[in-house]
């Protein structure tokens, strides 16, 4: 019998999608925004892939919204430890519960939630017990997730080695000032897996002639949907405008339509022909879910697919990963896909 504690950050990523660039303090301004709650979805997600690929598994966890309600949908009949403190859920909540699963001696704590919740349950937990992470935050820098919440249940069920890990985390006020400060927070023991999602790098090469080719390559017309990040950035400065280094810009014929936007402010700017421009993340090769739920499914789905990358980068990560929160869509991402290396190359990379 596995027994596998599950929490649940049920306000992890909700300012993803509004162009916060994270939740930390900023869960009244999200819903300001009209964010919805994400955690739960990719939670029901993840614990029905662990009930289909696990065999004698029980489940323990806490109260609503912090997992119960969930390992029930899934078909758990779940042993709850606990429950949260107040009406709104706070950090301590999580902690509380993974002293609780620390005490009643689970295999494996599997939370659902960003960065600042792998934090909180790595500082918990130490180094013995193994845990895993359902992505569902805005910043997912560490290399204790799934690459995508069916990916990380599949993982739970299944996983019989383990090895060690690094939980980071960054300043959410200074990435919404276009820094990124990230600092190693713990390092803790996590299932040896595949579909396992490493730990961001940051890198590159020189952009610089590839951004100028693209933006000379921009068509009348058309809205141009720009991604974050400093290979998207060399573009925005190419086609003439400071963008902003980590959030989300539309352009069209010479005329910033947004910035820093929002998934509303982004589908209220598209227009007839739309282009998405996008760079993996290095390290990982995530061109959609990371960092970037601002370009939701409502947005993708409307728009021409661009992604451009530095040779050293492709060279780094192997291959693209997509987790745009719709399953469909994912699988009709995964293929085959021409990636811009420079002015005039394309280098062929599998959407795995």
């Amino acid at each position: 019998m596995r027994r596998i504690g599950v929490v649940v950050n049920p306000i992890a990523g909700m300012g993803g999608r509004v162009g916060l660039k994270g939740t930390d303090g900023k869960v009244e301004a999200a819903r300001e925004r009209g964010a919805e709650p994400r955690a739960p979805e990719r939670a029901a997600t993840a614990l029905a892939a662990l009930r289909e690929y696990g065999d004698e598994i029980e489940v323990l966890t806490w109260g609503e919204p912090m997992g119960a309600g969930a390992a029930r949908d899934a078909g758990f009949e779940p042993v709850v430890l606990g429950e949260p403190a107040g009406d709104e859920t706070t950090r301590e909540d999580t902690r509380a519960a993974v002293r609780a699963f620390r005490e009643h001696g689970v295999d494996l704590v599997f939370f659902v939630g960003g960065d600042g919740t792998a934090v909180d349950v790595a500082e918990e937990l130490g180094e013995e017990t193994p845990m895993l992470g359902v992505p569902a935050g805005v910043k997912v820098y560490s290399s204790v997730f799934g690459v995508s919440p069916r990916a990380a249940g599949r993982i739970a069920a299944r996983f019989t080695d383990t090895e060690r890990a690094e939980v980071n985390d960054i300043d959410e006020d200074e990435y919404r000032r276009g820094e990124v400060v990230t600092e190693l927070r713990a390092v803790v023991r996590v299932p040896q897996a595949d579909e396992r999602q490493s730990a961001k790098q940051l890198g590159g090469g020189t952009v610089e002639t590839l951004a100028e080719a693209v933006a000379e390559e921009a068509r009348s017309g058309v809205t141009y949907v720009l991604g974050p990040g400093s290979t998207v950035g060399a573009i925005k400065s190419a086609l003439g405008f400071d963008g902003t280094t980590l959030g989300v810009d539309v352009w069209r014929d010479g005329a910033v339509l947004v910035r820093d936007g929002g998934e509303a402010e982004i589908v209220d700017a598209l227009g007839e022909d739309n282009v998405v421009i996008v760079s993996p993340i290095g390290g990982q090769g995530f061109v959609f879910g990371r960092g970037n739920q601002q370009l939701s499914p409502a947005v993708i789905e409307r728009c021409e697919i661009e992604v451009v990358a530095s040779r050293a980068k492709l060279d780094d990560i192997g291959v693209l990963r997509v987790d745009t929160g719709d399953p469909e869509l994912d699988e009709q991402l995964r293929g085959w896909l021409r990636v811009r290396v420079g002015a005039f190359e394309r280098r062929l990379v599998e959407v795995a």
